[in-house]
């Protein structure tokens, strides 16, 4: 069944890449970067090259298996408001998973089947060591507290000073894996990986995929060269081993991947420090990477109305279980449904959806308003064929959703699209007119939901993106729209910042200094890409020295 029609345009090679002489590098992002045009946020269909419940499955580990029964019974004994199961999965074991197993059978249990909460404890307490205890504090050696020409631009002492503070922020998440994983790794779930790293924060104690590039993004900002090219590094790693780069570096992460970013990360170095080393060693695993997302079941090839084929990519999780770190959730939301197959089935979108990075929102649902009817895996996002496709596309069809997503103006990030005045005259048109822009950026969706996802949550790489193409266009209207929702992030921001004394994973997009919610957990600090978007707006636009930040 096709999916869409739409007439297709031959990608310009001769794109405004500053770093274009280097053409093994251009290349690449050639073949990973350029895209499909931005005026649709989906396309639904049923591919007839594959049943939604079948596709590879990676086998998870006796020790993620094991710790989601304690997850299971440590919500049965403690029944909290807030229970978060992923702190379960995280745990790390004291001693042979063997032993533990055996004294988790022996328990005493009460007539319900449940165990005391007394008992429970002094289990957790004797076979496992605490969350966050199988990583150790890495200084990162590139750090400084104010580091020579940090952010020019910014002449306002206040701003400078708020920034400085963010800047510090790097040092606080800083880690590297205990000896421990890299020596008894079957204890952990946490993989080891070869060198230091940044955290997102809070609940999330280990390395994610799409995080890293706008952590990338403010290190760069920050300075610390060492620090981005050590997360490189340590992304390649992965991909040697998987075979592409994990959502996370968690066993319970091996079944899905995330945006791929990697062949951005590696470029913004580049461009910064010329280190033609880092580039030659990342380009195998950028072509399997590649690879990995034109391949197999992420592709999808379609035909429109004049019989010419097209492919293109989709997420598509190999898994159709519950997700180890929310197992208890999706169980709870599998219930509803009437057969093993429609869960299985479930089970899998749930995952693909958490390989998007929107996990989750209305974008993905058929109904938004019932959370079973997630589909993600018969959509083709346009932000994720913005990173992978060969050829940029004029997109029209009936299969194609009228709603308004931020992803929507993504594609304005691609140097193709914002150099097209035309292009940008029309996207800046329709965003004016979508009703994403809050007073304090940009919201994910128009749909109130509850989902973290959704309106009114804005979130900072969706803010980076959007702003970015508009800030490299030829319109100085544009660049003024990109300036404008740059300093409503920032302000709001630096007002949540001041009020709560840290930088948050999602804000409130209705209300300047307001923080996201909704979702699984309860709201993140930290909080790593949130850290880098503020640094990366404020080294392009930076603060004059006469303009108060703030809520006005």
């Amino acid at each position: 069944m096709r999916m869409a029609s739409f007439h297709s345009r031959s990608s310009n090679s001769n794109g405004n890449h500053p770093a274009s002489s280097f053409s093994l590098l251009l290349l690449f992002l050639l073949l990973a970067s350029v895209s499909a045009s931005g005026t649709v946020a989906k396309a639904i269909s049923q591919p007839t090259t594959c049943n939604f419940d079948r596709g590879p499955i990676v086998p998870t580990t006796p020790l993620v298996t094991f710790l989601e029964r304690v997850q299971e019974t440590a919500l049965a004994t403690f029944e909290q408001k807030d229970f978060d199961p992923k702190l379960y999965v995280d745990l790390s074991l004291k001693s042979n998973l063997s032993t533990i197993v055996t004294a988790f059978h022996k328990l005493p249990r009460n007539a319900t089947g449940s165990v005391l909460v007394p008992d429970f404890k002094e289990f957790l307490h004797e076979y496992f060591d605490g969350v966050g205890d199988d990583l150790v504090y890495a200084e990162p050696p590139d750090f400084v507290p104010e580091p020579d020409g940090f952010l020019p631009k910014v002449k306002n002492p206040q701003v400078r000073a708020w920034a400085l503070e963010v800047h510090a922020l790097w040092k606080n998440l800083s880690r590297r894996v205990s000896g421990s994983v890299l020596n008894r790794p079957e204890f952990h779930t946490l993989l080891p990986l070869p060198r230091p790293f940044v955290i997102p924060g809070s609940r999330f104690t280990e390395v994610y995929y799409w995080d890293s590039y706008w952590v990338i993004r403010g290190l760069l900002a920050s300075k610390m060269y060492m620090t981005a090219k050590a997360i490189v590094t340590n992304l390649i790693s992965l991909i040697d081993t998987y075979g592409y780069v994990l959502n996370c570096a968690r066993a319970y992460c091996t079944n899905r991947s995330q945006p791929p970013l990697l062949s951005a990360m590696v470029y913004d170095i580049y461009n910064r420090t010329g280190d033609l080393d880092l580039v030659k060693k990342a380009l195998p695993a950028l072509l399997k990477e590649h690879q990995f997302w034109n391949s197999g079941i992420h592709k999808v090839n379609i035909q429109e109305d004049h019989g010419r084929n097209h492919t293109l990519s989709r997420y598509y999780a190999m898994w159709n279980k519950p997700r180890p770190e929310s197992s208890t959730i999706d169980k709870a939301h599998a219930s509803k449904l009437l057969n093993a197959y429609e869960k299985e089935q479930f089970y899998r979108e749930l995952a693909s959806t958490a390989e998007s990075g929107w996990d989750f929102s209305t974008r993905w649902m058929r109904n938004t308003s019932d959370f079973t009817t997630l589909a993600i895996t018969s959509i083709l996002p346009v932000d994720l064929n913005i990173f992978i496709l060969k050829e940029c596309q004029r997109w029209k069809g009936s299969n194609q959703s009228n709603n308004a997503f931020a992803s929507n103006f993504v594609p304005i990030w691609i140097d193709l699209f914002n150099s097209d005045t035309c292009i940008v005259e029309k996207v800046k048109k329709s965003f004016q007119s979508s009703g994403l822009l809050g007073a304090a950026g940009i919201a994910t969706s128009l749909t109130r939901s509850g989902e973290q996802w959704d309106f009114p949550n804005g979130w900072a790489p969706l803010q980076h993106m959007i702003v970015e193409g508009l800030a490299k266009s030829r319109s100085q209207e544009a660049k003024s729209m990109a300036q404008d929702i740059a300093m409503r992030w920032i302000n709001s921001n630096y007002v949540a910042y001041k009020e709560t004394g840290a930088m948050h994973e999602k804000y409130d997009v209705e209300k300047c200094g307001d923080i996201g919610g909704g979702g699984e957990y309860i709201p993140q600090t930290g909080f790593g890409w949130s850290n880098g978007v503020v640094l990366a707006f404020l080294e392009e636009f930076g603060w004059p020295e006469d303009l108060k930040i703030g809520c006005n």
